[in-house]
């Protein structure tokens, strides 16, 4: 019996070798999950007949080191979730190791060719989430925007010199206005267009804003009036106060800010095909103070057709597509599942794990969302496996196995003296 008893022990022995070995093994991994086998002991009613490992334990909670790669697409979950990937045979797998890339048939992959599973975008390059499944990116070209809203803000300085009100505005005669600013538009087949503000200070009070769109006096409108109040910021725009002054003064908080509903410019552009300009123009938080003008926003949200460049992956699990054009286009968001068991998963090849019954159902959300952990992108993240630990572990395991071993060779050398003995 003793004999059984010791070689049960060897053979835990062995099975406990077996997973300190893979640790070690892997202590270089991405995304690996060190694992502990755990001894049983073993009983024939009240006798006792040895050892067994009756389970195998994964450290799932723990998380690995953070290492910064400076890739772009790169990304390490800091807390709990997984990367979800779809194979080839339809099986959704589980991930740590966040290495993606877009394949050449235009979709996220991860670092073994699985389609990386995430929301698409509802709206193109918004922020609205779609439906769950493989993650699509649009390589072509996207089309030109119209401008729509331009936005201009600035400090039309106090100590200009008001012009004499014989004087009349003449875009070629500097001394017929104050300042002169350029901003860029966008019609619609994208060709950009340059539309020219001149500022004419009219008494302490007022201002008008004149036009040219591509050098050509504007007809709608041909100018504006900005008034400003005695505290600097701008009252109305053509006799038009903002849109949300509350009803009683009491009711403005420290960071109420005038809103105006902006200005209706629309001129034909000649001889390109393209649809008449028409945007609002907004001067909102526009002020009036003491000292140099200065520019603080001058942006139009217009832009020119703009063909397919690469990919980035955002904080907040966002893959922003990058154009020729500058702009970029939030084409989707990676997803994240969580687990109420995780120590239940079964591990699979790749780094990776598939549900089981008693890991529960994945609940996937976006990271950064509830259970699900943020991203730290340009990271990856490393194997949770302790070197020292194992090291530790595997002197521990050297001593067991030559204890066992020694009771072998004793039951041996008792049943040669009993063999002599007879």
């Amino acid at each position: 019996m003793s004999f059984d008893i010791a070689l049960s022990g060897i053979q835990a022995i062995n099975q406990q070798l077996t997973a300190s070995s893979n640790n070690i093994a892997n202590a270089g991994t991405y995304g690996f999950r060190s694992s502990r086998a755990n001894f049983s002991s073993m009983y024939a009613g009240s006798r006792a007949t040895g050892v067994e490992i009756g389970s195998t334990t994964q450290s799932m909670s723990v998380n690995g080191g953070v290492l910064n790669t400076g890739r772009s697409l790169d990304a390490a979950i800091d807390g709990r979730g997984y990367f979800v990937s779809r194979d080839a045979q339809n099986t959704l797998t589980y991930s740590r190791v966040g290495i993606f890339s877009a394949s050449n048939s235009g979709y996220l992959v991860d670092s073994n060719g699985k389609m990386v599973q995430g929301y698409a975008a509802a709206v193109a390059g918004s922020n609205t989430l779609g439906a769950m499944g493989d993650m699509k990116i649009p390589t072509g070209q996207i089309p030109a925007k119209a401008t729509s809203n331009l936005t201009y803000v600035a400090n039309m300085s106090s100590e200009w010199t008001p012009k004499p009100a014989t004087s009349v505005f003449n875009k070629d005669d500097l001394s017929t206005y104050n300042s002169a600013k350029v901003s860029v538009v966008y019609d619609s087949l994208g060709a950009k267009h340059t539309l020219n503000q001149y500022f004419v200070k009219n008494d302490n009070s007022t201002m008008s804003v004149h036009y040219t769109l591509d050098d050509k006096v504007t007809t709608t409108p041909a100018s504006v009036v900005l008034k400003f109040g005695t505290d600097g910021q701008l009252a109305t725009v053509n006799g038009n106060p903002p849109n949300n002054i509350p009803t009683a003064p009491a009711v403005k908080g420290p960071d109420w800010k005038p809103v105006f509903d902006g200005i209706d410019m629309a001129d034909p552009i000649a001889n390109s095909g393209a649809a008449a300009l028409a945007f609002k123009l907004d001067y909102t938080e526009t002020t009036q103070y003491a000292g140099e003008a200065t520019t603080s926003t001058n942006k139009s949200d217009g832009y020119a057709s703009g063909t397919y460049t690469g990919v980035e992956l955002a904080e907040d699990g966002s893959i922003v597509a990058k154009y020729t054009n500058g702009e970029k286009q939030n084409v989707g968001t990676i997803a994240l599942a969580n687990f109420a068991d995780e120590g239940a998963l079964t591990a699979v090849n790749d780094t990776s794990w598939t549900a089981s019954t008693t890991s529960g159902a994945p609940l996937y959300e976006r990271p950064g969302v509830g259970m699900a952990g943020k991203l730290a992108v340009a990271s990856l993240e490393q194997s949770n496996v302790d070197i020292t630990t194992e090291l530790v572990g595997l002197m521990t395991s050297q001593r067991n196995y030559q204890a066992n071993s020694k009771v072998l060779s004793t039951e041996n050398a008792m049943l040669q003296s009993l063999m002599q003995a007879l």
